[in-house]
């Protein structure tokens, strides 16, 4: 299935999320385990992954932190004290749309739940 287009807007929040989780990653281990939670249905390509973790660094969310391992620099990628706060709140945010995702798609043509909440902002 090509999930490719749908995970674009989802690349930060998963990011985060697996911060939270393994508190410090670099950029293939995480790639690695975004394709095995997901049964090899969603790989994240460094293309995608680095711009979004160089953003995140950029903005104080995360903070780097460079290790020599087999002969090679590796750099980690770890939340600061305010990205924690900010993966919370995209993680709850993320939470939030994919139950509304559900809510749409499991709805009956011609209801409503009279909530109408936007998140193109």
């Amino acid at each position: 299935m090509a999930y490719q287009e749908l995970i674009k807007g989802m690349i930060k929040p998963l990011i985060l999320k697996l911060l939270e989780e393994n508190h410090r990653m670099y950029g293939y281990e995480i790639t690695r385990q975004v394709e095995e939670l997901s049964g090899g249905r969603i790989r994240l390509t460094f293309g995608a992954l680095y711009p979004v973790l160089h953003k995140l660094e950029k903005s104080g969310i995360v903070e780097t932190e460079t290790e020599l391992a087999n002969n090679r620099t590796r750099v980690y990628y770890k939340l600061t004290r305010s990205g924690q706060q900010t993966a919370k709140d995209k993680i709850h945010e993320l939470e939030d749309f994919i139950r509304v995702l559900g809510e749409i798609l499991l709805a009956k043509p011609g209801m409503s739940h009279g909530k109408a909440e936007s998140f193109a902002g």
